[in-house]
């Protein structure tokens, strides 16, 4: 087995791993803004746990799918051909869900915020139910021909895993969203996160299990059966933590869940990069997939450089906006446009 490309694959799932803990409990609170908030100073609590890190937690997946075109283009190349439509709406999402987030306290209407809050969440939803079939059909496989083109029509990618692993990304964000607000927030949506996290902790892990369970019957080891046992007792113990009140254990066990859980879906169809399921000879590996050693050597001396740099800004940006935020903190709503600019914009509830 080849050195380099074997690096480079663990490094994209963690690359992945990293971008689902960080990103994921931001998509989850995006969601929380219409199913959990009671109002608009909830709403505004809500998005102020997230606002000086949301953007930042986005580089991961830019970074992740950067690494995946430079490492492995042919991986790249057929996953992203063939998963275009989705992967589109991913990318129309996201950029609803940045515009909203940034146009939502313009104006100081119920109106104009009902309308960025539900944007808010719908695009936090299709971005996170996204990513999560793109990575489930990742690892279970795509009609993938001799060539690593796609067989088929546009829709020839859905499939029940693509759904299972859209809801896993779905409910896993939910409930990391829940820990972090949980350890994030004082006051009443606190406490009401916690009770949330631990309700509906057996419910939300469901989806994630199954896919994690699948990939092990499809193609499992001793070794990734065990990890995934490893991401079981995680999520018992972050369930146990919160019911103490323990939100910062809790929200470290939820993400050692998904560390174990990711390892142990990588570690079962590697050194498969994406299978085919028309003919299992079709399938890309890390070494038919891969750049050369030149380039991977090349991108490992940047690699060594510039992670440490990210990680390093990014562990500054929690430490300096670590304090719990409260409805105590947040100011009276006003509006950024004159009264006659507010008024063409939008009526006047």
């Amino acid at each position: 087995m080849e050195l380099l490309p074997t690096i480079w694959f663990i490094a994209i799932a963690v690359l992945w791993t990293g971008y689902l803990f960080l990103e994921g409990f931001d998509l989850g609170v995006g969601m929380l803004m219409k199913i959990f908030a009671r109002n608009n100073t909830e709403r505004r609590v809500l998005l102020n746990t997230i606002g000086p890190v949301w953007d930042g937690n986005e580089v991961w997946l830019l970074t992740a799918g950067g690494a995946t075109f430079a490492a492995f283009p042919f991986w790249y190349a057929s996953l992203f051909s063939a998963l275009y439509l989705p992967l589109l709406l991913v990318l129309v999402a996201l950029i609803f869900r940045a515009v909203a987030f940034e146009y939502r306290g313009k104006v100081d209407t119920d109106r104009w915020r009902n309308t960025w809050d539900w944007a808010i969440a719908v695009g936090s939803f299709l971005a996170a139910f996204g990513v999560g079939a793109a990575l489930g059909l990742t690892t279970t496989g795509l009609p993938l021909d001799a060539n690593g083109d796609r067989d088929g029509g546009p829709f020839a990618w859905f499939s029940w895993y693509a759904v299972l692993g859209g809801l896993a990304v779905v409910c896993f964000a939910l409930l990391h969203a829940l820990a972090f607000l949980a350890l994030k927030t004082d006051g009443g949506v606190r406490h009401r996160a916690r009770q949330w996290f631990v309700r509906l902790l057996p419910v939300l892990l469901l989806p994630m299990a199954g896919w994690a369970i699948g990939v092990q019957v499809l193609t499992g080891e001793a070794w990734t059966l065990v990890v995934l046992a490893v991401a079981v007792v995680a999520a018992a113990v972050a369930w146990a933590q919160a019911r103490k009140g323990n939100e910062g254990r809790a929200f470290l066990g939820t993400g050692v869940f998904l560390l174990g859980g990711s390892a142990s879906i990588f570690g079962a169809v590697f050194p498969v990069v994406l299978p085919s399921t028309i003919d299992p000879a079709y399938n890309l590996t890390i070494a038919n997939a891969s750049s050369s050693d030149y380039t991977l050597g090349l991108m490992s001396i940047v690699a060594c450089i510039g992670l440490p740099l990210v990680i390093a800004y990014q562990a500054w940006t929690y430490w300096v906006f670590r304090r719990r935020v409260s409805a105590a903190h947040i100011p009276e709503a006003h509006s950024f446009l004159p009264a006659v600019a507010a008024k063409a914009l939008i009526r006047k509830d």
